[in-house]
């Protein structure tokens, strides 16, 4: 992963661990259950955004390589990996 997608996306991660430790408070003292689902509404589009720029990622390095440099059987297994990475997003 590139240095500086590795700190942003640890930054992003640390921001969305504490938007969970916040939702768990509001729980605990039982705020209104909008406002909490609106927080969980938060974290998860914080997460997706880190899939997603971790997927591009993977796409531009990861899959490129075993396009460029590797085998016919390296090139499968990344074409796999993503099909059921994409498969399990959709369940």
């Amino acid at each position: 992963m590139d240095d500086k997608l590795k700190k942003s996306q640890l930054a992003r991660l640390s921001r969305i661990e504490g938007q969970v430790r916040g939702v768990a408070r509001m729980i605990e003292e039982e705020r209104y259950c909008i406002d909490v689902l609106t927080q969980i509404r938060a974290v998860r589009a914080a997460l997706d955004k880190v899939e997603q720029e971790t997927l591009g990622d993977h796409l531009q390095h990861c899959v490129a390589h075993a396009f460029h440099a590797g085998s016919d059987k390296d090139r499968q297994i990344k074409i796999d990996e993503i099909l059921e990475v994409l498969d399990s997003r959709r369940r």
